[in-house]
């Protein structure tokens, strides 16, 4: 099986139970990824870890290249990818330390490069399924076994941050039917499809945002502390999960570009073609 990527979210930046552990760091054709890559051994499955934020916590969301993210999982052969974070609950039945896996995004950012395309190369694939419905399954399963107070689906508003909301932003969001707000999964999510890699979210409830009446509004210390308090349930997740996907893969996430690129091929330049040949390969011309 192809390594599993794991994406780190705030609070954290490292990867307990890995053995056989060395770094790696990756260049690509969209700038640096947020920082090395922690490859190493989670029982028999072969993982590499990112600190999406980087190791000291040095970006903001905005500022998370995620271009370089995923082009840099995909350089190192991963085909599913698992992201750890911490989200706000919109929702009354969703309390801190519970865990959602989200089903659909709604992105709310406005300053973000999210596709991988572009520049003499035009694509659209399919993002009405963002989430990997395999690579979920195991997910739930292994979040059951180890007794995660787990919600089976849900829907992610993703904010440009990084101010959290405002109570009467926060009241407007629950009005869209959300289920739990962040500042980082929706650009990981496309661009994973456009790469052909799995995308998954484990979102670990920390706070209730600050629609909630008579509730103290969250705060980065809240955040980070819930986070750390689940993130002993989050690895044994990871961990469970391994052992419950399959060796290879039949979901359309791995074929994501098979009818996606519509530009005429005699007509991408040669550095765009030397650009997206990883991510796209033969199907360039």
């Amino acid at each position: 099986m192809s390594p599993l990527g794991v994406i780190g979210g705030s609070g954290l930046y490292q990867m307990a139970g890995l053995e056989d552990t060395r770094e790696e760091r990756v260049e690509t054709p969209f700038g640096d990824p947020s920082d090395v890559y922690l490859l190493g051994r989670l029982g028999e499955c072969q993982v590499a870890f990112l600190a999406r934020h980087g190791r000291a916590h040095r970006l903001l969301p905005t500022e998370i290249n995620f271009r370089a993210n995923i082009h840099g999982f995909k350089a190192l052969g991963v085909e599913r990818i698992v992201s750890i974070s911490a989200v706000g609950s919109m929702k009354e039945d969703l309390r801190p330390l519970d865990v959602v896996l989200p089903d659909q995004f709604i992105d709310w950012t406005h300053k973000r490069p999210s596709t991988f395309f572009g520049s003499g190369v035009v694509a659209h694939v399919s993002l009405a399924d963002p989430v990997c419905p395999v690579l979920k399954e195991a997910l739930a399963e292994a979040a059951v076994l180890c007794g995660a107070r787990l919600h089976r689906d849900g829907v992610y508003l993703c904010i440009e941050g990084p101010q959290f909301s405002t109570r009467a932003e926060s009241r407007l969001y629950r009005s869209f039917g959300v289920d739990v707000i962040g500042m980082t999964n929706v650009q990981e999510a496309k661009l994973a499809r456009e790469a052909e890699i799995c995308y998954a979210t484990v979102a670990m409830v920390t706070d209730y945002d600050s629609w909630r009446v008579g509730e103290a509004p969250v705060t980065v210390d809240e955040v980070v502390a819930r986070l750390r308090d689940n993130a002993r349930t989050a690895q044994t997740i990871l961990a469970g999960a391994t052992g419950l996907l399959p060796a290879s893969r039949t979901c359309p996430c791995a074929s994501a570009l098979d009818h996606a690129i519509l530009t005429d091929r005699a007509a991408i330049p040669r550095e765009a073609r030397e650009r997206l040949r990883p991510l796209a390969g033969g199907r360039l011309g």
